[in-house]
């Protein structure tokens, strides 16, 4: 792939461009959708509409499983577009372009202006970013944080040691940190940088040597100040109020949802190889050129360069740091990402000329292709089997045909790509498929899809069922259905368990039975109620729902004080 029309660019705007058009494809086409997208929207909803910022809120309970950092830029998302389906995911995108400028011109500094094209292109061509770009969820505003804190502290290592370059990066992981427990990341560059001094690294400024010690001092003040901006605030306001809910909330995200879930985690529990296949899978297509560039950094860093074992070295802390945890998720390891395409850029022009790597190229696009055209085709010749899944998805048979067709057509496209493309542009067509992938996914695919996965049409059908001046209660119900619930709505709680929710609802229907109904798990809705009278709905996050109407509650039924199954 040919970049030498960035030899002269100081902004990417080739790069910046089409990532604009890829990956903001279908903004404001749909809303927030399972399983962390509508928590997070729910909380800045909830901030706009309270006025309290400080400490982020899930229905009437203290949302204290992460900071408000991503949650502020939702709302005030909100308080500038006044649109919350642009508002959700705007965040997402503006760190996601962000972070392929920061990956562009810290390969820029390093090498020159050609690399940083393939830096760019390698990062916005590889699927794990594209996913995260286009959802609203923390992870892409984290690694904006930690991907500008490689490149201030990158830029002082191993380019031009700019000491006002070092500070940033220190103060962007402080402020990743409070976005999510693991910004300081970028901090452990310090130990391969740290090692390739005491090997004698080449690759670096002939003052690598002299970083005074007033500098280093510097280094977590600059660190701590980024934590404070929450961090600060937040435990001011704890200390100097006598709220238990307060006290627990701050004990909870500084402990439980910090050090006790890295250690002793309670959930998504995996296997240590697991991140090998997140890499072999979601770093697609780059992780299909990891034969080639493995032995191509091994033999750059036996040669001392410093710069190759820094990022290399870092990006494999990261995998050894999450591996060692028993809780695993695919996200966790994106940090690592941009690093990982710094240092394959000097690489990439000499591997993309070898035969071996362009069929490789060539064969994922072809591949990605007859797996959706398969797909597309295999829904339309078996009707039992899309029935299966449309019923699975709530989704009826108009929209069910609609994802077939769009599939099966980005199939072929992609398909017609593989057979007409050139050996010679291999790469441009990986980076062209890809692409193509997130503007159909964003501009037709999702918007399909949101009506039933975001639940506006199961809360819109709830508010339709019961009318515009009945109230409804909620009992073990999920983000989107808070999110999306229209006119006069109660809940009792989130993380409480689900019999200690039913028996509040129950109560509370039962004080107006004539204009109060619940939405309730059809699993929970048992006891004090007719179940003739219970109307099911769809499913929602794969699970049954029913509405019970005030008049199903048998007088005088008191719900047992028994163990709940928690949300």
């Amino acid at each position: 792939m040919d970049f030498t029309r960035f030899r002269r660019a100081p902004v990417p705007w080739g790069l910046l461009i089409l990532a604009t058009i890829a990956l903001g494809a279908g903004l404001g086409l749909r809303d927030p959708s399972p399983p962390d997208e509508p928590r997070f929207a729910l909380a800045a909803k909830q901030m706009v509409e309270s006025g309290q910022w400080l400490l982020p809120q899930r229905g009437s309970e203290l949302y204290a499983h992460k900071p408000p950092m991503f949650m502020w830029l939702q709302a005030a998302a909100y308080s500038l577009v006044g649109n919350w389906r642009v508002a959700f995911l705007l965040p997402s995108l503006l760190a996601a372009l962000g972070t392929l400028w920061l990956t562009w011109d810290l390969a820029r500094r390093l090498w020159s202006q050609r690399v940083a094209g393939y830096a760019g292109f390698a990062l916005l061509a590889t699927l794990q970013f594209g996913l995260q770009a286009k959802r609203g969820q923390i992870d892409m505003v984290l690694v904006f944080w930690t991907t500008l804190s490689l490149w201030g502290i990158g830029r002082y290592l191993l380019s031009d040691r700019d000491r006002r370059a070092l500070l940033v990066g220190a103060f962007a992981a402080g402020i990743g940190t409070v976005t999510k427990g693991v910004g300081f990341l970028p901090l452990l560059i310090l130990l391969p940088w740290w090692y390739s001094q005491r090997a004698g690294g080449a690759g670096i400024t002939s003052d690598a040597s002299a970083s005074t010690r007033r500098t280093w001092v510097w280094l977590p003040a600059a660190f701590l100040a980024g934590v404070a901006v929450w961090l600060l605030p937040m435990l001011v306001a704890v200390l100097g109020s006598d709220d238990p809910a307060l006290h627990r909330y701050a004990s909870e995200i500084l402990f439980k949802q910090t050090g006790t879930r890295y250690v002793d985690a309670w959930h998504h529990v995996r296997p240590a190889w697991y991140y090998l296949q997140v890499i072999a899978t979601l770093w697609l297509p780059g992780a299909l050129l990891l034969p080639w560039l493995v032995p191509a950094w091994w033999r750059r860093i036996r040669r001392g360069d410093t710069k190759i074992l820094s990022l290399v070295g870092w990006a494999l802390v990261v995998l050894v740091f999450f591996s060692a945890s028993p809780g695993k998720r695919e996200v966790y390891l994106f940090p690592a990402l941009p690093a990982v395409c710094i240092a394959a850029a000097p690489l990439l022009s000499g591997l993309l000329r070898r035969a071996g790597v362009r069929r490789v190229l060539l064969g994922y696009v072809a591949v990605l292709g007859v797996v959706l055209t398969g797909i597309g085709v295999s829904g339309a010749l078996d009707a039992q089997w899309s029935a299966r899944i449309a019923l699975d998805r709530s989704l009826d048979a108009a929209t069910m045909q609609t994802l077939l067709a769009w599939l099966l057509a980005l199939g072929t496209a992609l398909l017609v790509l593989a057979v007409w493309t050139r050996p010679s542009k291999a790469a441009a067509a990986a980076v062209c498929a890809n692409l193509l992938v997130w503007t159909v996914y964003g501009a037709a695919l999702a918007p399909a899809l949101d009506a039933s996965s975001s639940a506006r049409q199961l809360m819109h059908d709830v508010r339709g069922r019961i009318g515009s001046e009945a109230e409804l209660g909620l009992v073990a119900w999920r983000e989107q259905h808070l999110l999306q619930a229209e006119g006069p709505v109660r809940e009792f709680g989130f993380e409480r368990d689900f019999q200690a929710q039913w028996r509040d609802g129950v109560a509370w229907m039962a004080g107006a039975p004539d204009r109060r109904w619940l939405f309730a798990l059809e699993e929970v809705a048992v006891d004090c109620v007719d179940p003739a009278q219970l109307i099911a709905l769809d499913r929602s996050s794969r699970r049954d729902w029913v509405l019970v109407p005030g008049t199903a509650y048998v007088p005088g039924c008191v719900v047992p004080m028994t163990d709940g199954a928690s949300p």
